[in-house]
């Protein structure tokens, strides 16, 4: 049994690590782990609490897979309840489809009773106001709802603030691999703007025979690496995590143009080992990590790594031997 969550897991990775513990499926134990930190105010980069969008609205995204049916359920964009990653697990306990977004994903949340909230918090609000009153020209804000906002959206966000999110990997008792995610998004991001969290094989991933991988920070280069199904894909062709991990950073030394900055990848094989890399991340990257016999999650250093937005050599240099 493994848990690895990123710094912003802190409150629910205690309570994922005793489910675990326990007995409990992976699937529950992180789905309990996530509704804490959707819950706490405190945590600026999901659920209630998080940062909004330009027009000052809060819109969560959140997904859940099953290693083992390679089930998923997801949520995007979705304004107005406090628990994404519970309505997302309803997407795939109820429905015949992965991904449900904006209006047609606070539908269904109505539908099954999900607990309502106002996410804007009053501190959120008063940062927004500030942004709003200070670098929107007067006449834009006049006419608010129509107002142009791709110029503000690409200078209005602040690499620091707001790009982050939190994800669980876990395996149980049982052996199976479970994802869970859940984010408010950038910063003042466009409204609708989906990153990777709830788009499976980019943001998350898991396949029980072999393990499961997630991101956080810049989704927008795991979406265009289809970062996290690489990394499980890698170890299924036969490299250890690590190794699967440094070759899905290979792939993003290709992007060109475009949102180059920070993720980092957090991955766990079916037996056990796991590997976090922090990818243009600061050196004091951390993450959650419980272990079979472990009294209580311990914060670990990522490894971080620096790539560039130059181009690879048309031939990638591989780090595992093939079998």
């Amino acid at each position: 049994m493994i848990l690895v969550t990123n710094n912003e897991g802190t409150v629910g990775a205690p309570t994922t690590a005793r489910m675990l513990a326990e007995g409990a499926p992976a699937l529950d134990a992180i789905e309990a782990g996530i509704r804490l930190i959707e819950a706490d105010p405190n945590v600026r980069t999901v659920g209630r609490g998080g940062w909004p969008n330009l027009l000052g609205e809060v819109e969560l995204d959140a997904c859940l897979m099953d290693g083992t049916t390679l089930r998923s359920g997801a949520v995007g964009a979705l304004k107005g309840f406090l628990h994404p990653v519970s309505v997302a697990r309803e997407v795939m306990r109820r429905l015949p489809h992965e991904l449900l977004v904006g209006d047609g994903a606070a539908r269904f949340a109505r539908e099954i009773g999900a607990e309502t909230a106002e996410n804007l918090t009053e501190d959120s609000r008063r940062a927004w106001q500030a942004w709003f009153e200070h670098e929107v020209p007067a006449a834009d804000r006049a006419r608010w709802a129509e107002a142009p906002l791709a110029d503000l959206c690409r200078h209005a966000i602040d690499p620091e603030t707001g790009r982050d999110t939190t994800v669980f990997l876990a395996q149980d008792s049982r052996g199976n691999i479970c994802t869970g995610t859940s984010t408010s998004g950038w910063a003042w991001k466009y409204p609708g703007r989906l990153g990777d969290s709830p788009i499976v094989g980019a943001g998350s991933y898991a396949d029980a025979r072999y393990g499961a991988c997630a991101c956080t920070g810049a989704g927008e280069m795991t979406i265009r690496c289809g970062t996290a199904r690489a990394v499980v894909l890698y170890m299924k062709k036969g490299a250890a995590v690590a190794d699967a991990v440094l070759e899905a950073v290979d792939d993003m030394r290709r992007l060109k143009g475009g949102l180059i900055s920070r993720v980092t990848i957090h991955a766990i094989d079916a037996r056990g080992s796991h590997k976090v890399i922090a990818v243009n991340g600061s050196a004091d990257n951390k993450y959650w990590l419980w272990q079979k016999g472990d009294p209580v999650p311990r914060l670990c250093p990522a490894e971080p790594v620096v790539i560039t937005s130059a181009a690879m050599p048309e031939t990638s240099t591989t780090r595992y031997t093939r079998p």
